[in-house]
């Protein structure tokens, strides 16, 4: 059992490792000053624009003729399935836990320049569109790097598509969803006590299954079925957030100063590491709204328009759902309710504990459908990524391959640690992001160029 401990351990650390190496400077300047260049270089003009981009995602501008598989508001959708999940329960409570109130100030930073940086990524992602073996119209960082730049840029597009095959599958999900489960169903009804392997075994394959009979369906199927869950999770979410700040609302003010001052000392970390309250709070927010890292683009690309900054523009809206609002009910809720400090917990854990405290006897309950239907429904978002990635280095005959690998992979999840699959996730998104900044930052002048065009043809009309 020792020996078995000690392997574990060895993997954990390993990976973490990893992760850290992955998230150094280098990549953290790639993210934020990539991002903080497409705001000054685009001098804020999408940001003008945002009662337009609510127009085109209400349907406005929809044509069924135009090329593509899913409309504006089924792309955001689908493109929010997986973001708007376990990163804004779990993920900020990690978040937290790892560098203080302060990493949610760097998760709303990140949020910002995050806007302007899916602004121009899911545009190029319409304008340099691809196609499959099958013919069919393709989005993405990979077929942007191999449309719009030299052959020499290939392997860029090849790293993007290896890393988003594994980086894309749902580990983290299944694995939270497993914990909660555990932590308010198994135990408490004495289930599994004695071999919690067979409960997490259990838990997975229904998983697995549940989310197996909608990714066979393919991106239509996908984009349908999140048009309908996301807007019904977010509510529900926020309602139960606000119920309880509504509860502890002279304490806003306390921890909103908290965020502020921690964000610049890091007095809630150990040794005052401003350093780890930064990286922790960027790391969050890219693993939460995924800006930069290209699978946003993925979703996007697919959307029914022959005009790219609409889409770009439509795509904007998701880091201000995802972590402006979304992201911000959890760290607020976790901190009046002060779990924070006086919990060791982490991830789900540590929200489930804070939703407890703050709706007494039901917070909890809630929780646990809100969790339920956040992971299932990243984890469906993510498959279509990890099969476009495949389809793109090895043909679409794989995609059902995969699809099976991927349900495989949820099992998985539900039984190994929260440790190795953070660090693990966390490390591929990384090499995700790589491609898909460096093709952005080349191909910015071509979106501004776009965008000048459209901005003049709307302000014409």
């Amino acid at each position: 059992m020792s020996e078995h401990n000690t392997y574990l351990q060895m993997i954990e650390k390993l990976f973490a490792q990893f992760a850290e190496f992955m998230w150094g400077i280098p990549l953290l300047v790639l993210l934020i000053g990539g991002g903080t260049f497409f705001i000054i270089y685009s001098r804020f003009t999408p940001f003008r624009y945002i009662k337009h981009a609510i127009d085109i995602l209400r349907g406005k501008y929809d044509d069924p003729d135009d090329p593509g598989q899913i409309n504006h508001f089924q792309a955001l959708s689908s493109a929010l399935a997986s973001t708007v999940g376990m990163g804004n329960i779990s993920g900020v409570a990690v978040a937290i836990h790892m560098g203080g109130p302060g990493a949610i100030f760097w998760m709303w930073v990140s949020a910002i320049v995050g806007s302007a940086t899916k602004f121009f990524t899911c545009t190029l992602a319409i304008m340099y569109r691809g196609k499959d073996d099958k013919g069919e119209i393709q989005g993405g960082p990979m077929y942007v790097i191999t449309e719009a730049l030299n052959p020499r840029y290939r392997p860029l597009a090849i790293l993007f598509s290896v890393a988003g095959l594994f980086g894309c599958l749902s580990l983290f999900q299944a694995n939270q969803l497993n914990q909660i489960i555990r932590d308010e169903i198994y135990r408490p009804n004495s289930i599994f006590v004695e071999n919690p392997f067979i409960g997490d075994l259990i838990t997975g394959i229904v998983m697995a299954l549940i989310v197996a009979m909608v990714i066979f369906g393919g991106i239509k199927r996908i984009g349908l079925v999140a048009s309908r869950m996301v807007p019904s999770m977010v509510t529900l979410y926020l309602v139960a957030g606000i119920l309880i700040l509504f509860k502890n609302y002279s304490e806003i003010p306390t921890f909103f100063t908290l965020i502020f001052k921690d964000a610049f000392t890091g007095e809630a970390v150990l040794g005052g590491a401003v350093g780890t309250v930064i990286i922790t709070g960027i790391r969050r927010a890219a693993f939460s709204n995924e800006a930069g890292i290209g699978t946003e683009a993925m979703a996007h690309g697919a959307a029914k328009t022959t005009k790219p900054i609409r889409e770009g523009l439509v795509a904007m809206l998701g880091p201000f759902i995802d972590t402006i609002i979304v992201c911000s009910i959890t760290a607020f809720v976790i901190l009046s309710t002060g779990v924070w400090q006086s919990s060791e917990a982490n991830g789900v854990t540590l929200t489930t504990q804070a939703f407890h405290i703050g709706l007494p006897g039901i917070g909890k309950f809630v929780l646990i459908i809100i969790v339920f239907v956040f992971s299932i429904s990243t984890m469906i978002g993510y498959s279509y990524y990890g099969s476009k990635c495949t389809s793109f280095l090895f043909g679409t005959k794989w995609k059902k391959s995969y699809r099976i690998f991927y349900t495989i992979s949820i099992v998985l999840g539900a039984i190994v640690s929260i440790d190795i699959v953070i660090n693990f996730i966390d490390g591929m998104f990384a090499i995700m992001a790589i491609p898909t900044m460096v093709s952005t930052l080349i191909l910015a002048p071509k979106v501004m160029k776009s965008a000048k065009q459209y901005f003049s043809e709307i302000r014409s009309v």
